[in-house]
């Protein structure tokens, strides 16, 4: 069997924010399908409470410069690159001044989301996947782990599908415990409409709520991965009821996880 080459786009990993479950997750699974033979690449965006220093971040200079237009405005991409020496893995960041700077990750210092939530999530699906593009790495699976990554999916299915890069690309989206209250912006869909994303389906975006975005997003999915005990069992019941392969949920201190991970990633 060919080796695989796994694409995780994390909304957050260890260790360039505060440590939680999720974080950790994110870095172990890279880690450990690693050590077990695959190929692997990490994009997360670089928040401004990223100590670039600390953390030895720099600028890759030929992946930088090129400038995306959302909604409506342009928007210079940054690509930086630090290393995990404990893991020997390398992570990129998508970074840029308007959407990153802030000392925060998605929430303002009352627990609000930010307001551009959407428009951060769509340049850095879209600067995550012309990123690949110019590294001419064509990945066999794409794990997307956190709901910032969630709109990835339909920019493969929908944007970047003649590309062929991405031809062959099987999808796994991780099902966690990191459900937001309230709404995503309410122009969450003609955003996406602008970006060439056109699917009749797509009506359920107009309340962009946490449920509704996963609703939608998991028919682009090829698998599930339940990675938290807390994870929405709606959400999970639906994946099942799409008739999409799921991977129940196993604590990661059990032995066969990610053996089951690979497993799991090989039957896809």
């Amino acid at each position: 069997m060919a080796t695989n080459k796994i694409l995780y786009v994390c909304q957050e990993i260890s260790p360039y924010l505060p440590e939680n479950e999720f974080a950790k997750l994110s870095l172990e699974m890279a880690r450990q399908m690693q050590e077990r033979g695959s190929e692997v690449r990490i994009f997360m965006p670089r928040y401004g409470c990223i100590n670039e220093r600390r953390n030895q971040l720099h600028e890759v200079i030929r992946l930088s410069g090129m400038n995306l237009i959302i909604n409506d405005n342009d928007h210079q991409l940054i690509i930086k690159v630090a290393s995990i020496p404990a893991a020997r893995l390398q992570v990129y960041f998508i970074d840029n001044d308007d959407y990153f700077s802030r000392r925060a990750i998605l929430h303002d210092a009352d627990g609000n989301m930010f307001e551009d939530n959407d428009d951060r999530a769509i340049f850095f699906a879209r600067g995550m996947l012309e990123t690949v593009k110019k590294l001419r790495w064509s990945p066999t699976i794409v794990h997307c782990h956190g709901w910032f990554s969630a709109i990835v999916p339909m920019y493969l299915k929908k944007v970047f599908y003649d590309d062929p890069l991405f031809h062959d690309v099987k999808i796994v989206l991780s099902l966690s415990d990191d459900k937001f209250d309230g709404a995503l912006c309410n122009e969450l869909k003609q955003k996406l409409e602008g970006e060439g994303i056109m699917d009749s389906s797509m009506t359920i975006l107009e309340e962009p709520s946490y449920q509704n975005l996963y609703r939608f997003v998991i028919d682009y999915a090829d698998g599930i991965i339940v990675t938290s005990p807390n994870a929405d069992a709606e959400i999970v019941e639906y994946a099942r009821s799409r008739g999409k392969k799921v991977l129940d949920y196993q604590a990661t201190d059990d032995k066969e996880v990610f053996d089951n991970y690979k497993k799991f990633y090989d039957e896809l």
